[in-house]
């Protein structure tokens, strides 16, 4: 780096001097004929004493410009910066020490939050995939705790849905809406979908959209409410 930014430096002073000294020497023979004009009686709209004052500037100028050049060859390297770090662990070796992955329960929801969280990355982003087909544009607002998942845009014709995405492994069988995700259907019964989406082999099935598929006032003390998902599935269709 310091050598690179050395043969940079050199290459500026080179021209900075070039440059400049050409100027000195145009107004150090500009001041030296004027000052024989003037001699000689002749009006000029210039005086020798001006053009000395420029060639004294520029002489300057080259001077401070030589300091910072100076300067910026001072170049040290200072101890390095650690941004961030990564700890790879072969797969085969996690599985040697850790044992066999962990199963979904019956329920369908895994014990191991990594799982869980790669299901719910890929329900996503096969719901995503599916509204960009539509030609509508999605935006991820999972973490905005909307009530929903997904902020969908038809650039034709302006109008929004919302949609909420449950992802589940593929002998999954109950889906569970909370409270929240209940009552922005309930506020929006004509834009909200619920995207019900299988994962299988660690891959996303196509997703199935069910619209107003909560019609009852929530209980006082409800706070969740759990569907089956099979019987769910058979009231949605093919993202539309």
């Amino acid at each position: 780096m310091k050598q690179r930014r050395l043969a940079e430096i050199d290459k500026v002073e080179h021209a900075v001097r070039d440059r400049l000294r050409r100027e000195i020497n145009y107004w150090d023979l500009r001041a030296a004929r004027l000052r024989e004009e003037e001699r000689a009686g002749k009006e000029q709209r210039i005086n020798a004493q001006n053009a000395e004052a420029t060639a004294q500037r520029l002489v300057e100028r080259l001077h401070k410009r030589q300091e910072e050049l100076d300067r910026e060859r001072q170049i040290t390297a200072l101890p390095p910066v650690l941004k961030g770090a990564a700890l790879i662990i072969p797969k085969g070796l996690l599985s040697a020490r850790c044992g066999p992955p962990v199963r979904p329960t019956k329920d369908g929801f895994s014990e191991d939050p990594v799982a869980r969280a790669l299901i719910e990355k890929a329900a996503m982003d096969a719901v995503m995939a599916a509204e960009r087909e539509l030609g509508n544009q999605p935006r991820d607002v999972s973490a905005e705790n909307r009530g929903y998942d997904i902020e969908s845009r038809n650039p034709r014709l302006g109008h929004l849905r919302f949609i909420e995405v449950k992802g589940r492994h593929a002998d999954g069988r109950d889906v569970i809406i909370t409270k929240n995700e209940l009552l922005a259907s309930l506020n929006a019964p004509e834009a909200f979908i619920l995207a019900l989406v299988k994962i299988e082999g660690g891959f996303a099935r196509e997703p199935i959209y069910v619209r107003h598929f909560f019609q009852r006032e929530l209980g006082f003390a409800e706070t969740a409410v759990v569907f089956n998902f099979e019987e769910l599935s058979t009231r949605g269709a093919r993202p539309a």
